[in-house]
């Protein structure tokens, strides 16, 4: 085992480390869809990036799941993959809701 995998194994038992992962979750889910999205369009970021407008490390950011992008970029990507933005506010169950931090 590498000394990554090691250090992750590590810090999954540690409750702060499993809430600050948690707590990335929509991050990274919509950067999981964008992701697909652009691979079944058969499109590379770079021409993702030129139908946007912008260059190819700003789709690469938007596609890390670093931070939520804004609805605006959201927009620009959705449409240069020819795709539209479908925003939903979907009820959790009281196991998935959590209080979140500074609550």
């Amino acid at each position: 085992m590498s000394a990554l995998s090691t250090l992750k194994k590590k810090w999954r038992g540690e409750p702060e480390f499993r809430n600050a992962y948690g707590d990335l979750r929509p991050e990274f889910a919509i950067a999981r869809q964008f992701i697909a999205a652009r691979q079944r369009a058969g499109l590379s970021q770079a021409v993702v990036a030129s139908r946007m407008g912008t260059t190819q490390s700003v789709v690469a950011r938007l596609e890390s799941g670093s931070r939520l992008p804004a609805m605006r970029s959201l927009q620009r990507y959705a449409a240069a993959i020819g795709c539209r933005v479908d925003v939903r506010l979907q009820p959790v169950t009281p196991a998935q809701a959590r209080p979140r931090l500074g609550q």
